[in-house]
């Protein structure tokens, strides 16, 4: 499938997933996010870059838990792990892991992710 991103095509799978990593824009992504009736807000975009440097690190996407575990510790605005995970399931409540990959422009995770 195509995806048009500032006047050219980019090339996704049926689900939106990038072929070409390279490719990744922050304007692939609000048209993405428009694209799955997502409205980004900052919140959004602080698990997005997450997710990208994470996967540039250590070239695979992070997990869940993982990423509670490395961002639910440093947000101010909850508590504890287990709010921080609500506020996530709140931005993205359908599968938070596989809708930022989607977004950030890495590939599809695992089942168990």
């Amino acid at each position: 499938m195509m995806l048009e991103v500032n006047g050219r095509n980019v090339e996704t799978d049926v689900q939106g997933f990038l072929q070409h990593e390279e490719e990744w824009s922050e304007d692939f992504a609000k048209e993405q996010a428009q694209r799955d009736g997502v409205q980004l807000y900052n919140d959004h975009w602080e698990l997005i870059y997450y997710f990208r440097e994470y996967h540039d690190e250590h070239m695979t996407n992070p997990t869940m838990r993982t990423l509670i575990r490395d961002l639910g510790t440093k947000d101010k605005q909850h508590h504890d792990q287990k709010a921080y995970e609500k506020h996530i399931y709140s931005l993205f409540p359908t599968d938070p892991v596989h809708e930022i990959c989607k977004l950030a422009g890495l590939p599809l995770p695992p089942p168990d992710t």
